[in-house]
């Protein structure tokens, strides 16, 4: 136990330091101790990413520092994919994001599902957009489509409108984990965040820095590149060790399934 305590406080010293190291790119009420303590407990709860090289998994958790995302409140995630890690940012911290740095200011933004028999109807009136959604109470009828809704302060309203067939063109022909339990068996929530995803896309934010930007693009999980780019965040704290070969793509990954009896070492 006390082993496990000391690896605990040196990878918690190793993210702090790094965190130092690249304060200017935080936003600007970042609070460091919090990330820090919320990173660890991540991975306690997550003992299939421990097994990850300490820098790697530094880099993705730097990723949701520079967008000001909670990995414990299930903002975003770091998600293994054979020897290596990727960063993904979920549903609710799109909506947190866009909400807090979009230049106009933004009153509601969200997704809704539309099934058979529920009414919706868009139009265009004076040039101002607008949509009219009536869903059947409890409604468990056939997915038709999806949309998401962006509502300003200003009284303005911005939206995108996706087909089952124009959600599930994105899924193949651009998701890496297009064979996912998370699409098989929750496809309405991955249909949502694919079309707030395209939503967020055109509305305007004031990126606190260049790493934020980054970072948003690469949490989109229809980007995700297993292959290492020139660009790829140095390993400041690894020991020198030989290049690994490209990991291999698990197509059934998933956060939410942990062997139980695997033991981490951050307890």
């Amino acid at each position: 136990m006390a082993e496990k305590n000391e690896v605990a406080v040196s990878f918690s010293e190793m993210l702090t330091d790094k965190l130092d190291i690249v304060e200017q790119a935080l936003p600007s009420d970042f609070n460091k101790t919090r990330f820090v303590q919320n990173a660890i407990s991540v991975l306690n709860d997550s003992p299939s990413i421990t097994n990850i090289n300490k820098g790697k998994l530094i880099a993705g958790l730097l990723k949701g520092a520079y967008l000001g995302l909670d990995f414990a409140n299930k903002e975003c995630y770091l998600i293994p994919y054979g020897n290596d890690v990727q960063f993904q940012v979920d549903y609710k911290g799109l909506c947190k994001f866009t909400k807090r740095y979009s230049i106009r200011p933004i009153q509601d933004i969200y997704a809704k599902i539309i099934r058979e028999g529920d009414t919706f109807e868009e139009s265009i009136v004076d040039g101002h957009p607008s949509i009219n959604f009536k869903p059947l109470p409890l409604n468990e009828n056939q997915i038709r489509g999806v949309f998401a809704v962006c509502l300003f302060k200003d009284g303005g309203l911005q939206y995108e409108v996706m087909t089952t067939n124009d959600v599930n063109n994105v899924r193949s022909s651009y998701s890496k984990a297009s064979n996912s339990k998370a699409w098989k068996n929750s496809w309405d929530e991955m249909a949502k965040k694919t079309v707030l995803r395209r939503l967020c896309k055109h509305i305007e934010c004031d990126f606190e820095s260049i790493e934020a930007r980054q970072a948003l693009e690469d949490g989109d999980d229809s980007n995700i590149v297993l292959q290492k780019k020139s660009d790829e965040i140095i390993d400041v704290f690894a020991k020198k060790e030989e290049t690994p070969e490209t990991p291999e793509i698990i197509e059934d990954a998933e956060y939410t399934e942990i062997p139980k009896d695997f033991e981490t070492p951050f307890k």
